[in-house]
């Protein structure tokens, strides 16, 4: 597969995403990188639902690797990236970046790796053509 593009999305902390000390609690930071995969999917045409009924394919993650570098805080502005690292007949594997915005400081980064599987059945299943094409050369 050719190098991935890297998707940007945008994202504010609020308060259901704290602690009382207005840290962001470790666990909500796999709800940041869940929403911009699911945003990527869209930036690439492909709506969930949509795609769920057209080709019987949801994604389930299979495995994660976080690493925790600095704490964002109430209010932050989070820049979360996403790029396919490696791409799989049933599997892709997505590196993921969270940075503030105010400073570019990069707080946490994670390896995701996911696997798709058919919806009605939970078994393995191909990535759908158009998924990968969409990765292609131009």
């Amino acid at each position: 597969m050719a190098a991935s593009l890297t998707h940007h999305f945008t994202y504010r902390v609020y308060w259901e995403d704290t602690d009382a000390g207005g840290v962001v609690y470790h666990a909500r930071y796999l709800h940041f990188y869940e929403r911009a995969r699911t945003d990527w999917l869209l930036a690439l045409g492909f709506p969930q639902v949509e795609f769920r009924e057209k080709t019987q394919c949801v994604f389930v993650v299979t495995r994660m690797e976080i690493d925790f570098l600095k704490p964002a805080h109430l209010e932050d502005e989070l820049r979360v990236s996403v790029r396919v690292e490696e791409m799989k007949k049933a599997s892709m594997v997505f590196a993921q970046t969270i940075e503030r915005v105010s400073d570019h400081a990069l707080l946490n980064r994670a390896k995701v790796s996911v696997a798709t599987v058919h919806s009605d059945t939970f078994k393995p299943t191909r990535l759908p053509r158009e998924l990968v094409a969409a990765h292609q050369p131009s």
